[in-house]
């Protein structure tokens, strides 16, 4: 028999296109859509919508406390590399956010 884990995790790589040259591992599935704060990639466990970003985060780390975040590293917020999302606070995401703004405009989404 297959844990739920295992489960959960064959689901997400079946609907990812994995990227070598960055190692992203990108979302195919659907997504939060394209206003503020959209884009995050979205799946359904057991009747409920969660972020694919955000299990897999908590799959390969851990607990995620109230208070923090996960960071895509990759500033690809379709991305579910575990080894690509980081726990911080929301100042120091926004902070990422701000500077990767700066240096790259493009990526302003």
């Amino acid at each position: 028999m297959i844990s739920r884990r295992t489960s959960i995790v064959n689901k997400v790589h079946s609907r990812v296109n994995l990227i070598p040259a960055t190692g992203c591992w990108i979302w195919l599935g659907p997504h939060s859509g394209t206003g503020r704060g959209g884009g995050y990639p979205r799946m359904n466990l057991n009747g409920q919508t969660v972020a694919v970003h955000r299990v897999m985060y908590t799959h390969e780390h851990g607990y995620i406390p109230g208070k923090k975040q996960i960071d895509h590293k990759c500033r690809n917020r379709l991305c579910v590399n575990p080894s690509h999302l980081e726990l911080v606070t929301h100042k120091e995401n926004q902070k990422r956010r701000d500077r990767a703004r700066k240096e790259q405009p493009f990526l302003s989404g």
